[in-house]
């Protein structure tokens, strides 16, 4: 890669700030707070925010992207993300002082996850798509039935991954060009996720799918089967080549430092035995979800969802569970996955049903209802009741409980309301900036 000077400067000069701000005693603060969470041992309850609507929210031009190359275009969007959420909405946001810097797999996009779309496990999306903003990368999605017959599922394929040497040496001897004397550099692998119902749906479409499980329940196990040892084959491979992540050594402040929504800083990871050079699952959290069985029965949950998916969840060393899904009703169900230490209750859920049920033994992981930010008066006062309100419910029963702000597929282009979303979740949840 040829990097122009411009490029260089541009990075090195937000790297600075970001090593900066990584630098500060509240960093490590949050990290023992965060662990102190995921050890179900909170000091409060602990705030994030996920999965913005990032064509809406500059100011001033403060997320413009100025490189021009590729390569560091991807870094320069990272950090400028990161420094306009510490600005605007830092909740309980940890800052690393590092750029991790993702290892290239072949037949992987670099920098994203493992998933169908690319055809990894055989099959591509056919699908008709309708985008209401040009800008928004959320649009609405037709999938095309691929999963007729039982035949159909072979198609689903064990995928054959390994780590392009050459390429990550590049991506890394580059970064460090980049880079070195302002702040360290780290090679991350990738973080395993299970989610098969998702990945089933763009393949089939909602409405077939679902009425498959009572229709053709034969044909829904046999894609679930082989979808399943897919995506075990594509573990073991990573286990074997040490892509596993992201993760650090234990001897570091950081271990884990993300799962989906919020940190997964834990002194119960990585397990006994590891090995930086081959990090394994069970020294990893890992996720997972079945969205779109929300309104399946707790039966049906376990014949096609965790007879399955708890091969996977297994492997790892804790697991959190749940996305957009009511889960209240099945918390019975679901607390006998393997090593499960969070579970995600979504905007719809009843609190007191769930709080109850899940007591001391797992976190609550709350996620409050991002329509507040699309109506047309603003009503910050109702926002704050709300969270107060569950704080106190959590409290009555004893669980540990995160408020993750996620899927915001728009703020009317108004990100004040997000950024005012942020104090008053502190506020509610009893923290504060420092």
């Amino acid at each position: 890669m040829n990097i122009t000077t411009q490029d260089r400067d541009i990075l090195r000069e937000l790297a600075g700030r970001m090593a900066e701000i990584g630098a500060l005693p509240v960093q490590q603060e949050k990290i023992g707070m965060w662990t102190a969470l995921n050890g179900l041992k909170p000091v409060r309850p602990m705030v994030m925010v996920d999965n913005i609507p990032w064509h809406e929210m500059d100011v001033d031009g403060e997320l413009a992207l100025q490189t021009e190359d590729e390569f560091c275009r991807y870094f320069e969007t990272k950090l400028r993300r990161t420094l306009y959420a510490w600005k605007h909405m830092r909740v309980d946001m940890v800052v690393e002082p590092v750029i991790h810097v993702p290892k290239a797999i072949r037949g992987l996009t670099y920098g994203e996850q493992p998933n169908p779309t690319s055809g990894v496990l055989g099959l591509g999306v056919i699908e008709n798509t309708i985008a209401i903003d040009a800008s928004n990368t959320i649009v609405a999605h037709q999938y095309i039935d691929q999963l007729t017959t039982e035949e159909d599922a072979g198609r689903i394929v064990n995928p054959t991954v390994e780590l392009d040497e050459e390429r990550t040496a590049l991506a890394e001897a580059t970064a460090h060009e980049i880079f070195d004397g302002v702040i360290d550099i780290e090679m991350q692998g990738y973080f395993m996720a299970f989610s098969a119902w998702d990945d089933i749906l763009r393949w089939r479409g909602a409405q077939q799918m679902l009425l498959d499980l009572a229709d053709k329940p034969e044909l829904m196990h046999r894609i679930m089967s082989r979808y399943t040892d897919a995506r075990l084959s594509m573990l073991d491979q990573f286990e074997e080549q040490g892509l596993v992540g992201p993760i650090r050594a234990p001897t570091s402040t950081f271990n884990q430092r993300v799962i989906p929504c919020s940190p997964g800083y834990s002194d119960e990871l990585p397990a006994d035995g590891f090995d930086p050079a081959s990090p394994r699952a069970l020294d990893t959290w890992t996720h997972g979800a079945a969205q779109i069985f929300d309104g399946v029965s707790p039966s049906m949950h376990q014949e096609f969802e965790l007879d399955y998916a708890n091969r996977w969840y297994s492997r790892f060393g804790l697991v959190y569970y749940g996305c957009c899904d009511e889960l209240h009703n099945k918390i019975d169900l679901i607390r006998q996955i393997p090593n499960l230490r969070k579970i995600s209750m979504s905007p719809t859920s009843d609190v007191e049903v769930g709080a109850e049920k899940i007591g001391g033994d797992f976190v609550f992981s709350h996620k409050p209802n991002p329509a507040v930010f699309v109506t047309d008066n603003w009503e910050p006062d109702a926002v704050e009741r709300d969270i107060r309100e569950t704080v106190n419910v959590c409290a009555r029963y004893g669980c540990s409980v995160e408020f993750v702000m996620k899927d915001i597929s728009t703020v009317q282009y108004k990100p004040q309301r997000l950024w005012d979303w942020a104090n008053m979740a502190m506020k509610a949840a009893g923290g504060e900036y420092v």
